[in-house]
């Protein structure tokens, strides 16, 4: 329902009660606090990020996203966690950055006016921001109706609340990657970033993608599988 440019939508995506997942793993106890501080113990004293993302807040977002890391075996269920987390370590510096840098002072709003359905505040920005840098308006859009915040008229919601901002992560992951997890890491690259990532284009950003969800699988003790590539 939410197609971008490239078409990067997906199906659509409901919430169903928790408890109903089929992958045997809970996704808490697998993204364990000292999953997380290894992770957030790559970002250097100075980044703004290393006091705003925490794992409460991230568990406490998932429980709005049941579905997530919940599908197929316990080694698939493990797989999805590494990707969501290697993507968010690439995006953010290893929970560095909250914003896109330079994000405030581009003159890029990010803002395609042909989605009438979510329409700019002229004053907004809507440029990189929370764990998977959700952009442009046709993403804070659809995300503020799902997560309840007004994502057109207040952006700066995701940079200011760290729920929030690990809400628009879950949801752009399980509105847009969710679906093709089982197809390999490749596919879950193309799903977030595929014109600039594919097919060849910026080989080292898709591989520091790969080398953390590589780290990751290693840390959850399952083999990555593959078609790792895009």
């Amino acid at each position: 329902p939410y197609c971008g440019d490239g078409c990067r939508g997906g199906p659509c995506y409901t919430p169903t009660p928790s408890g109903g997942g089929g992958g045997g793993v809970s996704v808490p106890d697998v993204v364990t606090q000292a999953f997380f501080d290894g992770i957030i113990g790559q970002a250097a004293a100075s980044c703004p990020g290393k006091n705003f993302y925490t794992r409460g807040a991230f568990i406490n977002a998932l429980g709005s996203y049941p579905q997530f890391g919940t599908s197929g075996s316990s080694d698939d269920a493990k797989r999805e966690i590494a990707a969501f987390f290697a993507h968010v370590s690439h995006e953010t510096g290893s929970f560095c950055h909250i914003e896109e840098n330079d994000g405030a002072a581009s003159n890029d709003a990010y803002c395609d006016p042909k989605y009438t359905q979510y329409p700019c505040n002229p004053n907004k920005k809507y440029y990189g921001r929370g764990p998977l840098q959700i952009s442009w308006n046709y993403n804070y859009g659809p995300a503020g109706n799902d997560i309840k915040f007004d994502g057109l008229n207040a952006p700066e919601t995701v940079a200011n609340d760290p729920v929030i901002a690990f809400k628009t992560a879950l949801w752009y992951w399980m509105t847009n990657v969710h679906s093709v997890v089982n197809q390999g890491f490749g596919a879950t690259i193309r799903a977030i970033n595929p014109t600039l990532e594919c097919n060849g284009q910026n080989p080292a950003e898709a591989q520091d993608r790969i080398q953390f969800y590589q780290k990751y699988c290693s840390d959850f003790g399952v083999a990555p599988g593959d078609n790792l590539t895009c």
